[in-house]
């Protein structure tokens, strides 16, 4: 038996985009009426990225700022508080910014779940 190679412009097993290419059939696929009121797919691969770029900028600033600055550069102001008895800068340093990162992966997780639903390249 012959077996199916995959091509560059197709669609692997997985609905992950893994370039543009894989992102535009996909967006062609599901977003037809994106098409019908005249939206290019170049537009919409264009606003996919953006979309995520956005999402992953925004997370990882707050995680900077939970790790670098409230762990290191603001450790003193934050010493005056206490957390579970321990002291606030310590708490971020050693453990805050820890938790804070685990709950962002949920974050990320969740929104660009919405996005890929948004833009039709969802593993759904």
């Amino acid at each position: 038996m012959a077996e199916k190679e995959i091509g560059e412009g197709q669609a692997s097993s997985q609905n992950v985009p893994n370039d543009a290419s894989q992102v535009t059939q996909q967006s062609n696929a599901a977003g037809a009426t994106a098409q019908m009121q005249g939206v290019e797919p170049s537009t919409l691969v264009h606003e996919y990225w953006s979309a995520n770029l956005r999402l992953l900028g925004i997370l990882l600033s707050i995680w900077f700022v939970a790790s670098f600055v409230f762990g290191i550069l603001l450790v003193d102001v934050l010493d005056q508080f206490r957390l579970f008895g321990f002291k606030l800068g310590f708490w971020f340093a050693q453990q805050g910014s820890i938790y804070i990162f685990i709950a962002l992966i949920f974050v990320y997780a969740f929104q660009i779940h919405k996005i890929e639903r948004r833009f039709g390249v969802s593993d759904d």
